[in-house]
């Protein structure tokens, strides 16, 4: 194997394994084990940069046994344009705000259990993955996402709105409005130092 691509390969498999994303277990006969593959891309600018991505095969998944709800929620456009209108006529702040590798933040609820990804199987062929994060390909990850960034921003007493996807804080200064379309936030607000808390709360 080419050395550059090994090596973003072990890069991938050390941060889910930091992450606490994926357990080796026994594996018994009754349980359903979903494949995964990975996933290569050359990106060219003025370096070449090697990316490797491990995917579940998500295909291979079973209502019910592991996974049940996949919808989550996104800002309606007409939200985004409502809120958009606002910053704009009331002069307020507004920033957008990019969440890298969104997907591998959401909590598993189910027992997804996944085959060792090829070139680094640790132990025997009775051995299998437990995932208790996210990766990518699986059927639920939006949703699992969603419901970790819902569950962090009420620790900072933001509440839903109309639109399940935006939310408000009412501070004595003012408010800050937040609004998530997968894993795009806009944020916007009439309280200057709410925002900045927000946003370092965020990180």
């Amino acid at each position: 194997m080419i050395p550059a691509w090994k090596q973003v390969m072990d890069e991938e498999m050390d941060a889910l394994i930091s992450r606490g994303t994926l357990e080796l277990v026994s594996a018994s006969k009754d349980v359903v084990v979903v494949g995964c593959q990975w996933v290569y891309t050359l990106k060219y600018r003025l370096v070449d940069r090697y990316k490797a991505r491990l995917v579940a095969k998500g295909y291979t998944q079973t209502y019910g046994v592991d996974y049940f709800e996949t919808f989550s929620p996104v800002a309606r456009l007409n939200s985004i344009r409502i809120l958009f209108s606002v910053a704009v006529n009331m002069e307020w702040p507004l920033f957008q705000l990019d969440v890298k590798n969104v997907f591998l933040y959401g909590d598993l609820k189910e027992q997804v259990y996944m085959e060792q990804p090829p070139r680094y199987i640790a132990q025997g062929e009775n051995t299998i993955c437990r995932l208790r994060k996210a990766i990518y390909g699986l059927k639920q990850i939006p949703r699992a996402w969603f419901e970790k960034f819902r569950m962090v921003i009420s620790g900072i007493v933001f509440a839903r709105h109309s639109d399940h996807s935006m939310f408000v804080r009412r501070t004595k200064s003012g408010s800050v409005i937040l609004a998530v379309y997968v894993d795009d936030i806009l944020l916007t607000g009439s309280d200057s130092v709410a925002l900045e808390e927000t946003k370092e709360y965020l990180k």
